[in-house]
C-alpha cells in the first residue's frame, strides 16, 4: 500500500470517528436543548448534524478517490457542499437567536447536561482537528481541511454554550444564551466562503503565480488562514 492509500485511510478513519462522535453528540445536544429551550444548544446539535453531512462528503470523496475517481472533479463538489453547510448553519443561528431576543420563543433555561456535552466535544473535536490537519497538508486536501476546521469550529462554538449557559445559570441573564450564538455567525460566514468559492480564488492565486497549498504551520495559525509562507507555494 503507497503512502497516499495509507494517508487516505487515515483521514477515512478520523473522519468515521467524527461521525461517530457527532452522531451521539446531537441526540444529546437537542433532548438537552429542547428541555431547555436554549438556542445555543440546539444550534449545537444542528452544527452536529451538519457535520455529519460534512463527514459524509468527505467519505464520499475519499472513498472515490480510492477507487480511481476523478480526484479534482470530486475535490471540488466536496469543498462546495462542505461550504454550503456553514451558510446553512449562520442562517439558521441567526433565526432562532433573532426569534428569542424578539420574544417570539421562550426565555433559554440553563443546562447542566448542556455544559458537560460542551466540555466533551472541546476535547473530542480538538483532537479530531489537529489529526485531521496533519492528514490534509500531506494529502493536500482542501475539502479535508474544510471539513477539519468545521470540527473546530464546533470548538468554538463549545465555548459560547458554557458562555451563554453560564451566564444564564448564575446570573440569570437568558439573553446571553442567543448572543453567543449570534457571534459565531461571522466565523461561519468566512470559512462558508472559502470553500464555496474556492475554485474562483484558486484560478486568482494561479494567475499571480501564487497558489497556495493546504498547511498546518505557524504562519497559517495552523490552518486557520491562507498562509503565505514559502513553504506552502506550489
Amino acid at each position: 500500500m503507497c503512502q497516499a492509500d495509507t494517508l487516505r485511510r487515515t483521514a477515512l478513519i478520523l473522519v468515521s470517528v467524527g461521525l461517530v462522535w457527532n452522531l451521539a453528540e446531537a441526540g444529546v445536544a437537542f433532548w438537552a436543548g429542547a428541555r431547555a429551550g436554549s438556542v445555543v444548544l440546539l444550534a449545537f446539535g444542528a452544527d452536529s448534524v451538519i457535520e455529519l453531512f460534512a463527514g459524509g462528503v468527505l467519505v464520499w470523496r475519499l472513498t472515490r478517490e480510492r477507487n480511481g475517481g476523478e480526484d479534482e472533479a470530486a475535490e471540488g463538489k466536496a469543498q462546495r457542499l462542505i461550504g454550503l453547510t456553514f451558510f446553512l448553519l449562520a442562517a439558521y443561528v441567526g433565526v432562532h437567536s433573532g426569534a428569542i431576543l424578539l420574544g417570539w420563543l421562550p426565555e433559554p433555561q440553563p443546562s447542566l447536561i448542556g455544559a458537560g456535552i460542551a466540555v466533551a466535544s472541546a476535547v473530542v473535536m480538538s483532537g479530531l482537528y489537529v489529526a485531521k490537519m496533519r492528514v490534509a497538508a500531506r494529502l493536500q486536501s482542501r475539502s479535508l481541511r474544510g471539513e477539519a476546521v468545521e470540527s473546530l469550529f464546533c470548538d468554538l462554538q463549545d465555548l459560547a454554550i458554557l458562555v451563554g449557559l453560564g451566564f444564564n445559570l448564575w446570573l440569570a441573564w437568558w439573553w446571553a444564551d442567543p448572543v453567543a450564538s449570534l457571534i459565531l455567525i461571522p466565523f461561519f460566514i468566512k470559512e462558508g466562503r472559502e470553500n464555496f468559492f474556492r475554485d474562483e480564488d484558486d484560478d486568482a492565486e494561479e494567475d499571480g503565480n501564487e497558489a497556495l497549498r493546504v498547511c498546518f504551520c505557524r504562519s497559517c495559525c495552523y490552518g486557520l488562514s491562507a498562509c503565505r509562507a514559502a513553504c506552502c507555494r506550489a
